[in-house]
């Protein structure tokens, strides 16, 4: 009977197959703009998709476990002034050098989004679990979506076929 209602789960909250499929068009995206940064400024794709796959499981994880993290961050704050001053200027620091790309930011702001739409319709079918398996699980749904927009042919494919070779 669980694994029935475990499967029954996307269509009791759709919001989580939105979720999926919000990542797949990311991983899509970001693979067209892979793509464009290897030819036009060499950067290595390895260093590219360690940063999304890092973005995206940081986004997950303070979209699934908020009132975990701000309770850490608060008593580390609370503890010392200095501690206080540190974590708050690393935050804004941080934040205002990531405001500054504007194009991850966008792509941050959707992804956020969709899991939080996810947590909001899964709270609403009353499937609460703890905010550790949460986590893991939509990072999972995150991730296998990533991989399969990855993996879709891109339309640009045809184009970056070097044009010595006649078909």
């Amino acid at each position: 009977m669980p694994l029935l209602r475990f499967l029954l789960l996307p269509f009791r909250a759709p919001l989580v197959l939105l979720l999926f499929g919000v990542a797949t068009v990311m991983g899509h995206h970001w693979t067209v703009f892979q793509q464009g940064l290897i030819q036009g400024e060499g950067l290595d794709p390895q260093i590219y998709w360690t940063v999304e796959v890092v973005q995206s499981l940081v986004v997950v994880i303070i979209c699934t476990m908020p009132d975990l993290l701000l309770r850490q961050i608060s008593m580390l704050m609370a503890s010392s002034r200095v501690f206080s001053l540190v974590v708050t200027l690393l935050l804004v620091i941080t934040g205002g050098l990531y405001v500054l790309q504007l194009k991850l930011l966008a792509d941050v702001l959707i992804l956020a989004s969709a899991v939080l739409l996810a947590r909001l319709d899964l709270t609403r079918i009353r499937v609460v679990p703890p905010p550790v398996v949460m986590a893991f699980w939509m990072a999972m749904i995150v991730l296998a979506g990533i991989w399969l927009g990855h993996s879709l042919p891109s339309p640009l494919w045809p184009l970056a076929v070097p044009a010595s070779i006649s078909l």
